[in-house]
């Protein structure tokens, strides 16, 4: 009787552990300029599988524009909230790798992880959830065993493995390596602000299928310009100090709202400002991209 007792302790001891370290990993969820005509997402992720076999893991996207940290940034502000707290975000567009850029952790307020060099990525991310601490990643604990040779894939051997790690319950946030001041590096650009009568923002990103461009002014700043639907607005985006176009749009609800070849200005998904045109292409027509250095002032039309 005693060993069938024994037994089924074990047993339930076991069971027990077992669950237990399911149920704290975390999901894991990369995202790269790498692009998918290689294997390197796929050595990312075997890195990944091979801390632990039951880690799930998920993209955000790996086709970020090569060497393009701000669309990096970006991607992980539009998509990052929408995600449970403990996720464990691995980011790497990473043109400085191997230099002195700092590889660390962020935790954000929200209670998010972000694995990532700071290098801008964590620009936008840290002003929206804010910083609860940032770690740099200790490489003599939190690297793939073997790859002290290799100076150019952190991504595979130093974020994809601490960030398995961390999701996995493998170590803890304070294992990653030691404290930072609460602060990243930020990529410098114009926030939505009304002013002058106008309001001005920045172009983060393009709605690339369709050629729709979106800025970073939310309705509250719009608001602010007194501009109601089936008015005009005239628009003038820059690159740099330099105009690229000043147009005149109505301000609608629906692409349908103007006649097809015709600019449009609307709301998005994100319930941003944004332009398109009725079945046509707004950044191909008027040579108008995004990034940190595009702006756009909207004033209403006289």
């Amino acid at each position: 009787m005693d060993r069938i007792k024994h037994f089924c302790c074990y047993i339930f001891l076991f069971l027990a552990l077992t669950f237990s370290a399911r149920a704290q990993q975390q999901a894991l969820v990369f995202q790269s300029d790498f692009g998918l005509k290689d294997a390197a997402v796929a050595e990312m992720k075997g890195v990944a599988f091979a801390v632990s076999p039951n880690l799930k893991m998920f993209d955000i996207t790996h086709e970020i524009p090569a060497y393009n940290i701000w669309e990096g940034a970006y991607r992980l502000y539009q998509a990052a909230p929408y995600w449970p707290t403990g996720t464990v975000f691995v980011s790497i567009v990473d043109p400085g790798v191997g230099s002195e850029r700092k590889s660390v952790v962020l935790k954000t307020k929200s209670g998010h992880y972000f694995v990532t060099p700071d290098n801008g990525t964590l620009t936008l991310v840290a002003e929206l959830l804010g910083i609860q601490e940032v770690r740099q990643i200790d490489e003599t604990h939190n690297r793939l065993k073997d790859s002290g040779k290799s100076y150019t894939f952190h991504g595979r051997d130093v974020y994809a493995y601490t960030g398995a790690r961390l999701a996995a319950g493998v170590i803890t946030f304070e294992q990653t390596g030691p404290v930072l001041p609460e602060q990243v590096v930020r990529l410098d650009y114009q926030k939505p602000v009304f002013a002058d009568r106008e309001v001005r923002g920045n172009i983060p990103v393009l709605d690339i299928q369709y050629g729709n461009v979106w800025t970073n002014v939310d309705q509250a700043t719009f608001q602010k310009l007194g501009a109601a639907s089936g008015g005009k607005l005239v628009v003038t985006i820059r690159h740099g100090q330099q105009t690229v176009v000043t147009e005149t749009v109505v301000l609608g609800n629906t692409f349908s709202d103007v006649p097809v070849g015709r600019p449009i200005a609307y709301f998005n998904s994100l319930l941003n400002f944004s332009l398109g045109i009725n079945q046509g292409s707004f950044s191909d027509h008027y040579k108008v991209y995004s990034g940190a250095d595009w702006s756009i002032a909207i004033k209403k039309a006289q």
